[in-house]
This record gives structure tokens, C-alpha cells and sequence, in this order.
């Protein structure tokens, strides 16, 4: 029994499949390499690189995902702006109004806003490495084995067909110089 690789035809582009193209007088085989929980676990790991995925999504840049991961931040900083205010109101009438703390309130905002950009960056850059990575690892992964075998030919084909024919012509010319010619001829 010899055994062929398959071969992929790249044809069938709707569904993104590859069809087994079985070359005549073979027959398809296929044999697990994973256990059923191995399998199980490989499956579910396809949720966390798909499409609508939370590292998708970071990846992509979704509003929504950095809001919510920024949100704990923007409570911080705005609690930081109110001590600020409350250093500034301690110093007297008007200081709140003055160009000191004007600038002072700036630069935090503009400092916040360059971190949280930087970050934004960051986590959007990891996440598509990440998810790069998991891809590759996952599509890396051979959870079947597939194989082509010879066809065995039945015994009662390989007389319809001929194969045991021979016996047949050994009768009329390849015993004795011509016996069967020597008896029914």
C-alpha cells in the first residue's frame, strides 16, 4: 500500500477551502494528531485572533476599547486637576484665574493627552503583534494528517478485468510448447 501526499487546488475561492483533487485509483484518507480535548482547546483559541475579538478590536484601534481602558486614568487625572485647583485657591482670591495656574493646568492636559496617545500606540501595536503571532502559531498547527492509499482491487475485479487473465492465456500458449493447441486444436 503506497501512500501520497495530497495536493490543494487553489479553485475554490468562495469559501476560502482548498478541494482534494484524488487522482484515479486512490482513495482519500485522514488520521486525528490531536485527542479530543487537544482539539476542543485548539478550536477555541480561533475566538480570541477572529474578527469582533477583543485583541482584533485593540488591534484595529476601537474607540470603545481605549475609552474603557482609559477610563480609570481620566478619573485620576481629573481628581490631580482638582488638588491642583485646591493648591491655587489656597494661595489667595483670583489665583485660579491667574496665568500661573492657566499654565500649570495646560501642561498637565497636554502631558495627560501625550501619554494616553503614547499608550494608545503602544497597545494597539502590541495587540497586532500578538495577534500576529497567535495566527501564525495557530494556522502552524496540522490537526489532521490526510493521506492518499492505493485502491485495493477486489479479487472477483481483478478476474472481470483481466488481471488473472493470464492464467487463462497460460492454458493455450505457455505450457509445454503449445498444450492446449495439442489437445483442443
Amino acid at each position: 500500500m503506497s501512500m501520497l501526499a495530497t495536493g490543494a487546488n487553489p479553485g475554490n475561492r468562495m469559501t476560502g477551502m482548498q478541494k482534494d483533487i484524488i487522482p484515479k485509483g486512490y482513495q482519500k484518507g485522514q488520521m486525528s494528531q490531536f485527542t479530543p480535548e487537544q482539539m476542543q482547546l485548539f478550536q477555541g483559541l480561533f475566538g480570541n485572533v477572529g474578527q469582533g475579538s477583543y485583541l482584533s478590536r485593540l488591534a484595529g484601534g476601537e474607540e470603545g476599547i481605549f475609552n474603557q481602558l482609559e477610563a480609570p486614568a481620566m478619573r485620576q487625572f481629573s481628581e490631580l486637576q482638582g488638588n491642583l485647583a485646591s493648591r491655587f485657591s489656597g494661595m489667595g482670591s483670583g489665583a485660579r484665574r491667574s496665568s500661573g495656574f492657566q499654565q500649570a493646568s495646560g501642561q498637565a492636559t497636554s502631558d495627560f493627552a501625550q501619554q494616553l496617545q503614547s499608550q494608545r500606540m503602544g497597545l494597539q501595536r502590541q495587540a497586532l503583534m500578538d495577534l500576529m503571532g497567535m495566527s501564525e502559531s495557530l494556522l502552524g498547527q496540522r490537526p489532521y494528517e490526510k493521506f492518499l492509499t492505493e485502491k485495493q482491487t477486489p479479487f472477483w475485479q481483478k478476474l472481470a478485468e483481466g488481471t488473472l487473465g493470464g492464467l487463462a492465456g497460460g492454458f493455450g500458449t505457455g505450457f509445454g510448447g503449445n498444450t492446449f493447441n495439442k489437445f483442443f486444436g
